[in-house]
């Protein structure tokens, strides 16, 4: 089902993506043995793959196929999908029960080393906002573990032929060490995605689109729609009677319906929104 590492070049479409993402630096054709040595490490033989590796219709169905990554689901895992205000799908998490599993591909240049300087600014970024910061080996290189107060974070990145895999581990504080059951998920995830990059051209670093199934997409049509009947059936309620002045207590928690609050996003943000990130 999985062969080599694709060693084509293809076109120049990802010249034209550095290009327009800004000074990114020059763009440079990677030698064969530099692209060997990224493509054929030790993590290589387990994947992620390129859709071109491998035969799609097995992938499919066996996978999540969200569009741009087909992913694995773990045992017992559910999903949860996190809408940008636009109404499009902006992350897609695996939620076990020892934490929440994140997978997403970005356009990235043949040469490898985005990862590298991702990482540096997550891990710029995290000291920023007062997180204790570790830069730590894994599978595919280098990973980053962040600890704050109210939870622990770990990115996992992997660079490909033209996309860049990043994992985020999201748990209770102690839950994402290295030799934890839900880092050994995340990584059992990743070793079985596989990245539909297509043809497009992207701006390095811009993440690929997410497209959910039809299934999927039609469970949240239907959870959004009872959502709206439910709002519909409160304002339709009367309005409750005003306490009596000798009640100031009811009174404060009396709020109109115009004035509510709006849910925050709690477990459908990502979880650098969680974090204040």
């Amino acid at each position: 089902m999985f062969g080599r590492r694709r060693k084509d070049r293809g076109s120049n479409i990802e010249a034209t993506d550095a290009a327009s993402a800004g000074d990114l630096g020059a763009y440079d054709e990677p030698a064969d043995e530099e692209y060997d040595e990224y493509a054929t490490g030790s993590a290589a033989d387990s994947g992620p793959y390129d859709i071109d590796e491998v035969d799609e219709e097995t992938v499919t169905a066996s996978r999540l196929d969200l569009g741009s990554v087909l992913v694995p689901l773990p045992a017992g895992g559910q999903i949860q999908v996190e809408m940008a205000p636009n109404g499009t799908p902006q992350n897609v998490h695996l939620v076990t029960q020892f934490g929440r599993i994140t997978v997403s591909a970005y356009a990235a240049p043949k040469s490898p080393g985005q990862w590298r300087e991702v990482a540096a600014e997550l891990a710029e970024t995290l000291r920023n906002d007062k997180a204790e910061v570790s830069i730590e080996s894994g599978p595919w290189g280098r990973e980053l573990h962040g600890r704050t107060a109210n939870a622990d974070l770990r990115f996992i990145g992997v660079d490909g032929f033209r996309w860049m895999i990043r994992c985020v581990v999201a748990a209770p504080s102690g839950n994402t060490g290295a030799d934890s059951e839900l880092v050994g998920i995340a990584r059992s995830v990743i070793s079985g995605t596989v990245v539909r990059r297509g043809s497009e051209p992207h701006p390095v670093r811009t993440p690929l689109p997410i497209v959910l199934p039809e299934a999927l997409t039609r469970q949240l049509v239907a959870a959004q729609e009872q959502q709206q009947q439910a709002a519909a059936q409160q304002q339709q309620q009367p309005a409750p009677r005003t306490a009596p002045p000798e009640q100031p207590a009811q009174q404060t928690q009396q709020v109109p319906p115009a004035r509510q609050t709006p849910p925050r996003r709690g477990e459908s943000g990502s979880a650098m929104q969680q974090l204040g990130f």
